[in-house]
Parts: C-alpha cells; structure tokens; sequence
C-alpha cells in the first residue's frame, strides 16, 4: 500500500470517528442536562438508574473514539516512518486488506489470531 493510499485510509477512518465522537458528545451532554431536570434520588426514583446507566454507557463509549483517534494519529505516524505495514509483534508485513478493515492496526493477523 503506498504512503498516499495509506494516508487517505486513515483520514477518512479518523473524519468517520470524529464524528462519531461529537455525536456522542452531545448525546452525553443531553443526557447530562435532562438529568439536572430528574430527581437526585436514584434509589427511590425509577429513571435514576437507567439515565446513570446511560450516561455511563455513553460516556464509555466516546473514551473509546477517542481512543481510536489517538490510535489513527499513531498510525499516521507509522506511515511517515514507513512502518505502517510491519507488524509490531512479530515483524511481518500486515495485509493491505487487514489494513484498509482497520486503519490503526499494528499487528498482522497471525499475530491478532495468537493468544498471548
């Protein structure tokens, strides 16, 4: 794969996560403001523990967006290097179509399907 297919792989798949990562920002946000709206009881209240659980959830779930944006940025970093393709195990190459699945991957698939 060359550097400028390489490139334009991880930018889509870091476009496509930031606004992943916005839209649950706001999702949180929302959450967090019809929760200013409920009871502070959570024991007593029925909706207490489901908007906790959501909140929760979601907030979960944009830590790990802006994981995988941190992920990408390595990435975009191991194609400057020109290690994008080598596999951080093991030193084999990573097949292009492993690559274009996940964009942030840093091992090949041996390496992924070996327990550790």
């Amino acid at each position: 794969m060359d550097e400028r297919v390489a490139t334009e792989l991880i930018a889509r798949a870091r476009t496509e996560t930031e606004r992943l990562a916005a839209s649950l920002a706001r999702q949180r946000d929302g959450i967090v403001e019809a929760s200013e709206f409920t009871s502070n009881d959570d024991e007593h209240d029925p909706e207490g523990a489901t908007i906790a659980f959501e909140r929760a959830q979601v907030q979960a779930m944009l830590r790990q967006a802006q994981d995988d944006l941190a992920d990408l940025g390595r990435a975009a970093e191991r194609v400057r290097a020109g290690t994008y393709e080598t596999c951080e195990r093991c030193g084999g190459p990573i097949a292009e179509e492993r690559l274009a699945a996940l964009p942030a991957t840093r091992i090949c698939i041996a390496c992924a399907n070996k327990k550790r």
